[in-house]
């Protein structure tokens, strides 16, 4: 009887782990089918990605970052950035061509890695998406009052003035009817959508262009080559400390005048930049051809929004020297200082049309991310209800707009914007994972689909795949060994996939140790401290020797329209980049964080979890076959299904189980 209750408590907490690391099988029957409308081309996926990445800070953060960190050498800033960031949209972009479907990295997540870690996926999205869309909605609010002098401000401090710590200082109805317009405006097809923002995406590329070619008639190539004595006079008669080392406040001069270091801190700065590429992601079931139309939108769009900010930070610092720019509006300052002081109207034009292609960007893949989540049944099922005539998620739209509406109407979001960098980083080290997980992997985590002309490409990797699988069941006796770490077998077996599943997670802890060590204990590394060093040393070798494992180990022969190349190094860079920004942020980002988080686990655990579509599909005998060698008979088919799951998760690993096997 003791024996009993003991067995009862521990079947029940199986259970219940089992629920959260329940995978997502996605059908890729048929590549058309779809609730949304697929009116979406290659032309308009690059539109977005470029007008939701490129927005208001190619305006902005040159000035920024060339005077307080870079100087000149902000060109390599962004290149840096832009290496870092193709990283990450690289894995991004294999995955749209493995699950072409609405969900982005909450999808790739659940597919993947399991029902938990995709659910925090998706919340942080629609986190990161919420102030996005306040903030550049507050921003454009903002610029279109500099136009008019800031009477509007003017206006509403006069009477409408709030003063509460936290809340903004005055409600902003001007940021609150833009959002419902684009609100309303995406309510009403997506196709409509895609025109206004590549509308407002041609006349920013159009505006960026002349400031590129007016930077590089008027610019002077003597702003790259300014002499420290020159800089060290400069800050004499403007009464102003030299530095510790006794080099001017504006640096060393030259094309770097803060050094490498300088070089590599606004490296780290410009990496935002480039955020917002992920949006194309979510847009699966609403293009043609979307393994082919993800891939190609994701990498044409980060290469163009890098060729845009290494041009106008050329031309930016070429017109006017580094030390003089001005931190919040350098293009029409730079255009006074080289006499050509009509051009800020064209400028804050640009900038307004920035603005509205990224605040475009941002709200766009807000409702696909809560309406994949509502469909899964991880929130509620309401936000999942497509409009019949407009084929676009109406309720999830409507509602995520008038949150972010009332978030840029009454509050201050300058210290939330932080928690964007959290979602977003949290997203990309996730996606590179998975993409080191499911490349050594055995199986598939999704079906494939049937022969159909138009997916005559899709045929090549079935047979392979099968033929893996097949001799990957041959080779499961063979056990794991040290020899097998880099020695192993020419094809994936379950061994070797675990053994890449768990070192890629001990990947991921040593990041964060290693990142924890260079941020917090920089001083005691830079004073040679024993112990410091020992750890750097530590973390550097077992991260080289790790990534070497993972290196020897055998690839699924499953072939896709993109792959990621350079595998594992460039997903593991990729997680080490992420993880070490994510560090970075400060403590007051993730006390919120944490409560962001704990509201969202307050919903899983008491409706998603037990509303998951995955949980609800499976048998409530599934429990027992899962540990049981004995299964049922109740038709032959069946019987045969079950004992192929049953298999499946014998060999499956031991933190990721096969589909078929968890019921809630």
């Amino acid at each position: 009887m003791v024996d009993l209750f003991r067995m009862i408590p521990c079947r029940a907490a199986l259970s219940f782990a089992r629920c959260l690391i329940r995978r997502k099988i996605v059908v890729l029957d048929s590549l058309e089918d779809s609730k949304l409308s697929r009116c979406l081309s290659t032309v308009d996926l690059i539109a977005l990605g470029v007008g939701s990445t490129l927005g208001a800070g190619v305006y902005v953060l040159a000035g920024e970052v060339a005077k307080a960190d870079s100087g000149p050498s902000i060109v390599l800033s962004f290149l840096i950035a832009a290496i870092a960031s193709v990283m990450a949209g690289l894995c991004y972009a294999e995955f749209g061509a493995r699950v072409p479907k609405t969900g982005s990295a909450y999808l790739y997540t659940y597919v993947t890695v399991g029902e938990l870690w995709a659910f925090i996926t998706g919340w942080n999205l629609i986190l990161s998406y919420v102030i996005g869309t306040s903030s550049v909605a507050r921003a454009w609010s903002g610029t279109f009052d500099e136009l008019l002098n800031k009477q509007i401000g003017q206006f509403f401090r006069t009477y409408f003035n709030i003063n509460y710590t936290g809340l903004a200082e005055y409600p902003d109805f001007f940021a609150v009817c833009l959002i419902l317009l684009l609100a309303g405006l995406l309510s009403f097809g997506v196709k409509e959508s895609a025109w206004v923002n590549k509308i407002f995406t041609a006349v920013n590329i159009l505006v960026l262009l002349f400031v590129m070619v007016a930077g590089f008639v008027k610019g002077n190539v003597a702003n790259w080559k300014i002499s420290e004595e020159f800089l060290k006079n400069i800050s004499a008669s403007a009464r102003e400390p030299p530095c510790e080392n006794g080099t001017s406040i504006y640096g060393a001069g030259g094309f770097m005048p803060y050094g490498f270091a300088g070089t590599l801190a606004g490296a780290a700065t410009c990496f935002y930049a480039f955020v917002g590429f992920d949006c194309i992601a979510t847009t699966g079931e609403e293009v043609r051809n979307p393994q082919k139309a993800i891939p190609i939108g994701i990498v044409t769009s980060l290469l163009v929004c890098f060729m845009a900010y290494f041009g106008v930070s050329a031309a930016l610092t070429l017109m006017m020297p580094y030390y003089l720019l001005d931190e919040k509006s350098p293009l029409p300052v730079a255009f006074e200082y080289v006499g050509w002081g009509p051009a800020k109207y064209v400028v804050a034009a640009g900038s307004l049309c920035a603005l509205s292609a990224s605040l475009l960007g941002c709200i766009f893949p807000m409702p696909r991310v809560i309406y994949a989540m509502a469909e899964d049944g991880l929130l509620f099922k309401c936000l999942g209800q497509i409009n019949s005539k407009t084929k676009t998620p109406i309720i999830a739209t409507l509602s995520s707009g008038a949150v972010a509406a009332v978030m840029a109407f009454l509050f201050d979001l300058k210290a939330l914007v932080d928690m964007m960098s959290i979602g977003t980083l949290l997203a990309y080290s996730l996606v590179a994972a998975c993409v080191l997980i499911l490349r050594y992997q055995p199986g598939l985590p999704y079906e494939q689909p049937k022969y159909s002309p138009e997916k005559e490409a899709l045929r090549s990797f079935t047979s392979a795949t099968s033929e893996s699988a097949t001799q990957a069941i041959m080779l499961q006796g063979q056990g794991f060994s040290l020899r097998s770490l880099f020695s192993p077998s020419a094809l994936p077996t379950p061994q070797s996939s675990s053994l890449v599943s768990f070192l890629v997670g001990f990947l991921a802890f040593l990041v964060l140790g290693l990142s924890i060590l260079t941020t917090y204990g920089v001083h005691a590394i830079a004073s040679l401290e024993a112990w410091s060093l020992a750890l750097l040393v530590l973390f550097v070798v077992l991260f080289i020797v790790i990534v070497l494992i993972i290196w020897r180990q055998p690839q699924n022969q499953h072939k896709v329209a993109f792959m990621v190349p350079f595998l594992p190094f460039l997903p593991a860079f990729s997680i080490l980049v992420n993880i070490y920004l994510m560090v970075q942020l400060s403590a007051e980002t993730w006390i919120r964080f944490s409560i962001w988080m704990a509201l969202g686990f307050l919903i899983y655990f008491t409706y998603g979890i037990r509303h998951s579509l995955e949980g609800n599909s499976r048998d409530e005998d599934d429990d027992e076959d899962a540990y049981s060698d004995d299964i049922d008979t109740a038709t032959e088919e069946k019987s045969a299904i079950q004992a192929n799951d049953h298999h499946e998760r014998n060999l499956s690993v031991p933190f990721i189980f096969h589909e078929k096997t968890s019921e809630c």
